[in-house]
This record gives C-alpha cells, sequence and structure tokens, in this order.
C-alpha cells in the first residue's frame, strides 16, 4: 500500500453538503477534461459524481472509450491501485490517470508480490524438469491484480481473466494457449492471486479440488507441496483471498434459510469454494445485479458480495417487490475502498482546476507492455461471457 499524505485541515472541516456542492463546481469547470470512474463497492455519497460506475475492467474500457469521444486529459477513479494501473495501461500515454488516496489498495492484489511469483515460476519448472515431465505452465492472473502480475503473465504466454470469463480462459489455457499442445503434453494453470475463483471455476470445469489442485504458499519452500502434489496438480492456486468476500460462511446460508425457506442465495465467486457449493448461484459483480434486477417480484434473494453493492440492489429491488438482503450481518465492507471519500475527491479536483496533477497512477512501459499483451490476449478469447450460471454436478457456477 502506498502512503498517502495527510489532506489540509479545512477539507475535513467542511460539512458533506459543502463538499458535495464543491465537488459538483469543480466538475462543472473541468467539464470534458475530465472523466470520473465509480466501481461497485463506493460508497453512495462518492459514487454520485461518477460519470460511469461498473466493475474495474468495464470502468477501464470505458474510460479509454471517453477519453477518445471527448479528448479528456484526466480520469479520477473513484476505486483502488490496481484500477487505476489498468485504466492507464489501456489509456493514451497524454492522459492522466488519478486515485484519489493512494492508501486505496487491494489486499488480495497485494497478496501476489512480483519476485515471489518469479521465484515460484522458477521453483515449479524445477520440480518439473527434474521429473523429466513434458508440461507445459500456463500463468493466468485475476484482473485483481497488480500491472507487476499481468504483465509477467503476458510475458510468459499467459493472460487476464475476470470473474465472468475466468472459464473461457481456462479453457483456453487447458487447449495449450496460443499454441496447440503437442501429443503427449500437458497443461498445468498456475493461478494468481485468488484462490478461490481458480478453485470454483476448476471444480465447474470438472476437475477435483482436492486431488487436482493444490495451494501455493509464497513463503513456503515448493509451496507448501511435495513433488508429487505439483506433478498430480493440475492448477496451482496462489494462497490469496479477498478479505471481504471471505467473511461469509456456509453457515450463513443455513441461517438464511431457516428465515427464509423460498430464498435465493447467490454468491461473488470469490467467497470460499464451501459456501459456493450451497449456493442456488454464482455472479460475477455484473451478474448479481442483472440477476437481481430480473428477479420476479415477490421473490426473495440473499447476496454474498459488498456491503455499499448489496444496499443498492437491495433499495432497488424493493422499489419493485423482490425482498433481498446481504448474506451476512457482518460488516462485508471493501474498507480500502473506502478510503475514497468526498474531501479526497474534492482535493484531487481543486488540483486539476490548478493544472496540478496529484496522486498520478502510472504503469512502467515495459510493465505496460507486457500487462496489455496478458489482457488482449483476454479480450481475443472471448469478448462475452455468461454472467450467471446455475451449480453443476462437479461444482458452483460460476460468472
Amino acid at each position: 500500500m502506498l502512503w498517502q499524505p495527510s489532506l489540509p485541515d479545512h477539507y475535513h472541516a467542511m460539512s458533506d453538503a459543502e463538499l458535495a456542492d464543491a465537488i459538483a463546481a469543480r466538475k462543472a469547470e473541468l467539464g470534458s477534461d475530465l472523466v470520473i470512474l465509480g466501481h461497485h463497492y463506493q460508497q453512495d455519497e462518492v459514487i454520485r459524481f461518477a460519470d460511469f460506475d461498473g466493475d474495474s475492467f468495464k470502468l477501464s474500457q470505458l474510460a479509454a472509450q471517453k477519453v477518445e469521444e471527448v479528448g479528456a486529459k484526466y480520469v479520477v477513479f473513484c476505486g483502488v491501485h490496481f484500477m487505476a494501473e489498468t485504466a492507464d495501461i489501456l489509456t493514451p500515454d497524454h492522459v492522466q490517470v488519478v486515485l484519489p488516496d493512494l492508501g486505496a489498495g487491494c489486499s488480495m492484489a497485494d497478496m501476489a508480490d512480483y519476485d515471489q511469483t518469479v521465484d515460484a515460476w522458477e521453483q515449479i519448472h524445477d520440480a518439473l524438469d527434474h521429473n523429466n515431465t513434458r508440461v507445459r505452465v500456463i500463468p493466468i492472473c485475476y484482473m485483481n491484480s497488480s500491472a507487476a502480475i499481468k504483465a509477467f503473465c503476458g510475458q510468459h504466454g499467459g493472460a487476464v481473466c475476470t470473474s465472468s470469463n475466468c472459464d473461457k480462459i481456462f479453457d483456453w489455457a487447458l487447449a495449450g494457449g496460443d499454441t496447440p499442445l503437442e501429443d503427449g503434453e500437458q497443461v498445468k494453470i498456475l493461478f494468481l492471486p485468488d484462490q478461490h475463483l481458480g478453485r470454483n471455476t476448476g471444480a465447474q470445469a470438472g476437475f477435483d479440488p482436492v486431488t487436482q489442485m493444490c495451494l501455493w504458499d509464497p513463503k513456503q519452500e515448493l509451496g507448501g507441496n511435495d513433488e508429487q502434489q505439483l506433478l498430480d496438480s493440475a492448477f496451482i492456486l496462489w494462497k490469496g483471498h479477498c478479505s471481504v468476500h471471505k467473511l461469509f460462511r456456509p453457515e450463513h446460508i443455513d441461517e438464511v434459510r431457516a428465515d427464509w425457506p423460498d430464498v435465493t442465495v447467490i454468491a461473488h465467486p470469490e467467497c470460499a469454494y464451501e459456501l459456493c457449493q450451497k449456493a442456488d448461484m454464482t455472479g460475477s459483480t455484473e451478474g448479481i445485479i442483472q440477476a437481481l434486477r430480473n428477479a420476479e417480484p415477490g421473490s426473495r434473494w440473499a447476496i454474498a458480495t459488498e456491503v455499499h453493492l448489496v444496499n443498492r440492489l437491495v433499495n432497488e429491488a424493493k422499489a419493485r417487490g423482490v425482498e433481498a438482503r446481504i448474506l451476512s450481518s457482518c460488516q462485508c465492507l471493501c474498507t480500502t475502498m473506502y478510503r475514497i471519500d468526498l474531501p479526497h475527491l474534492l482535493w484531487v479536483l481543486d488540483n486539476l482546476v490548478e493544472d496540478k496533477v496529484v496522486n498520478r497512477i502510472t504503469v512502467h512501459p515495459e510493465a505496460r507492455k507486457h500487462a496489455l499483451t496478458a489482457l488482449n490476449r483476454m479480450l481475443d478469447i472471448t469478448a462475452n461471457a455468461g454472467d450467471v450460471k446455475k451449480p453443476g454436478a462437479t461444482g458452483a457456477g460460476l460468472a
């Protein structure tokens, strides 16, 4: 996590109404020079000022499109660090991407360190070479990863995935990636940084989470595995997780079903495998939103994802006669996203009006080149993927 300097005192002395009025005025002053993006997990007070809201990759794509349309010079990303990096990768060099609070990182993305990934890559290949295997390792990283990890995947024949298209990217990798497999050659997927999305997606494809997947702990030799475990595993899952979705547990489903026997439980695939097995549906953020918007009046839903998004969906569903609630009463809050607030948003806009760019996020040109390769591979593999699937016999459906 980067260090964010303290704001001048007067920003914290302002009321929410004063901050909102000042932000609206600054937005108007900057006009078409500015695009503000708001992630779905952002608090309502901030997202109201976003020109677009959505998930991280969709927002970056929209930013690139809008910048081209109106000639914007600045993109203010009300999200977290890896999202701003992706926006910098996808927008032209002259566009300056700003993160209102440098402390807004992602604990999951931070769990996959570049140096540790290089070390893991070398250890895995040493073990495979030692056993004279004909195995191709293809690295796949979740969008929720640093630009450095995306670049690593791009440089080593891999790709990026989202929670909507992870299954399609896995199919591509298991078939050999960009190069067809030779006779007798096998593939192993090194998946970073979210073990749960990897496990759920692999299980949906018919792989056994116990015998055909292993967990890679970067703090241990061979990731905490022996060579036989690596040889047996089709998936090597990085020991990472989302701190929000980890809070949802299988017993929460039992509790909500005791209250609402007719409930439909929908969970994000960043939740643990055991929970996704119990859920009625799993879906990406966009998939969850669409499922609730298409829900029949009178139906009941319990949602396992971040609380700010859930609260907006609950209020929206209520107006249509749909009952919805968050799966757990615990505060399933993305605390790093919460660092983006009205004072920080006003502060960066005040500086932009004065032609000062603070908190600019830039990706090194070499990393940008390889990260873009990984992102473009994803887009080449699949432009559209189904958002929500029902569970199959082998595991929870994924979006």
